[in-house]
């Protein structure tokens, strides 16, 4: 950055509105280029969740130079935000927020309101009630505050009945109540029911698109980038991406030593061979549907651990009626082209029987495997989105296979085996 860049920055308001607005990933690129009084002003534009989130991406030399920057009290709220995790309520939340006592007058409550204004709270269109004990008694929206009369007390006006979130919840059972509820401000308590900030709808926002984003490039069959795209640098690409493809690579080594187990079959009819491709891939299409359905309804709060019961039992039906009609089609067509164009021989009728239940069983498997792993890395305490659309698809390959060659040895045996 120039010496004029830097004098620009520090001397408008603009810029300083400017660099508000970046993304974490840009401020964190160029405010280490930046004069320490453009530092400076970088700092105190920002409130103390997105300073919070800022530093959190630094190194600890640079992060402790940036913390000191900041007057007392707004370094001790970013130290404090510092504490929580990133994908928790407490590191999400801004500590600002306008507060009231129960027993103010409406009229003495807007004139201690307009105190605070000033002061950049995460949110006016809520005043929070608390106790000399910071504790939560209420809320009352800004709107319904200056519409009442102003003797009234705080507390006969306050709705009690309150969401909240406790400052330990994870960003997304955060994103989660706040798509339920329809709320633009949830407040966040500590384990003694004290306030200790607030999350804003636009704080969701960010944590959605990052929720997602991660879960779609898991689900691609790579680790999350973490970064935009264009931004990743090769190594990071080949490493991110690479470790998965050795994996599904060597899964798919075993389809290779499930195809030679079976070569004797393969070898005695030929023709066996041909459907290999429609079976596999008809499995890994149900297990990957199953897999996409489930991880996206955990990831909405729709399921949880205590559902997989009832989640297989589904898949065991969905499975079972996708697998019935496949086989039919799949038997349709070994004897319908048999009858045109005669390539299947005098056992075309057998060779169709075997494609069908073989189909019924592999899409079957698929289904409910795709729909299981995801409880099970979940319960391991792995990301479910790992149960990915490749993972799955490798995994009902090498099984597809078994089952198929183990039908048609059961139904060709002595005819074409």
């Amino acid at each position: 950055m120039t010496t004029a860049e830097n004098s620009l920055f520090q001397h408008s308001n603009v810029a300083g509105t400017a660099f508000e607005e970046l993304s974490v990933r840009e401020q964190a690129e160029r405010i280490g280029s930046f004069c320490p009084d453009a530092q400076r002003l970088a700092m105190r534009v920002l409130d103390p969740d997105d300073a919070a989130d800022l530093l959190q991406s630094l190194d600890h030399a640079l992060r402790a130079k940036l913390l000191a920057l900041l007057d007392f009290s707004a370094r001790a709220e970013v130290t404090a935000l510092l504490a929580y995790a990133e994908d928790v309520a407490g590191g999400l939340m801004n500590p600002r927020f306008i507060r009231v006592r129960p027993h103010m007058t409406a009229q003495e409550a807007i004139m201690y309101v307009r105190k605070q204004v000033a002061a950049n709270p995460a949110t006016s269109s809520y005043v929070y009630v608390l106790n000399s004990q910071q504790k939560l008694m209420g809320v009352i929206s800004m709107k319904e505050l200056l519409m009442v009369e102003g003797k009234q007390e705080i507390q006969q006006i306050m709705r009690s009945k309150l969401v909240t979130l406790p400052e330990s919840c994870a960003q997304d059972e955060v994103a989660n109540i706040f798509a339920k509820n329809h709320l633009i401000a949830i407040p966040v308590l500590d384990g003694n029911g004290c306030m200790k900030g607030v999350v804003t709808a636009d704080d969701v926002v960010n944590v959605v698109r990052s929720e997602a984003t991660e879960d779609m490039q898991k689900m691609g069959g790579s680790e999350a980038l973490d970064m935009p795209y264009l931004t990743a640098k090769l190594p990071t690409m080949i490493r991110k991406r690479g470790g998965w493809l050795i994996m599904l690579f060597i899964g798919e080594l075993l389809t290779a030593s499930a195809m030679a187990h079976f070569q004797d079959e393969i070898a005695k009819a030929v023709i066996l061979a041909l459907f290999v491709p429609l079976i596999i891939s008809s499995g890994g299409n149900a297990g990957s549907q199953a897999s996409t359905l489930v991880i996206r309804a955990m990831a909405l709060g729709e399921v949880k651990l205590r559902d997989w019961f009832r989640v297989m039992k589904r898949e065991l039906v969905t499975g079972l009626s996708l697998g019935i009609i496949l086989g039919l089609l799949g038997f349709i067509r070994v004897v319908a082209w048999e009858q045109m164009f005669h390539i299947y021989g005098p056992h075309s009728v057998l060779i169709g029987l075997t494609v069908a239940i073989s189909l019924v069983g592999v899409v079957l498997w698929g289904s409910v495997t795709g729909s299981v792993l995801p409880f099970l890395l979940r319960r391991l305490g792995f990301d479910p989105a790992s149960a990915s659309t490749p993972f799955v698809a490798t995994l009902v390959d090498v099984t597809g296979l078994v089952i198929y060659f183990s039908v048609a040895s059961a139904v060709l045996m002595g005819k074409l085996l």
